[in-house]
């Protein structure tokens, strides 16, 4: 139990430094390089901890194991634990995390802004929360 709580004061605190670095505006973000890659490292770490949550979580209560990172979130959506609409927020959050960690591709710097600036946070929170209420 001890270490889920770790985890999530982890991401609050990630999600708390992350608010206090992004650009107010899109031509900010674009045009400021250490901002830019600094939003970017917090989104990377936010969703590694977020996923890391989800296994102790899974472990915790003993629900069957996810075959990979990403399915995590649909166990919680099939148990009707979190919406299939926050599963996939977050699958997705997974997905542009790998193309940000892993650069596949180039990266949309406008769709992690948006991310960053307006989805993220809202949608970890609500994670987060449903966590703290089933722990």
């Amino acid at each position: 139990m001890s270490r889920i709580n770790d985890k999530i004061e982890e991401i609050e605190k990630y999600l708390q430094e992350l608010n206090e670095i992004i650009p107010a505006e899109y031509e900010e973000y674009i045009s400021n390089l250490e901002k830019r890659a600094a939003c970017e490292r917090y989104f990377e770490k936010i969703v590694e901890a977020v996923v890391d949550l989800a296994f102790l979580t899974i472990r915790n209560k003993n629900l069957k194991m996810p075959e990979d990172e990403e399915s995590s979130f649909s166990i919680f959506a099939e148990q009707n634990i979190i919406s299939e609409e926050l599963a996939e927020k977050l699958r997705n959050a997974k997905g542009m995390r790998n193309i940000i960690a892993h650069e596949y591709g180039k990266i949309d710097d406008e769709l992690v802004f948006e991310a960053v600036s307006e989805h993220l946070e809202k949608d970890i929170k609500e994670f987060i929360n449903i966590i703290k209420e089933i722990k």
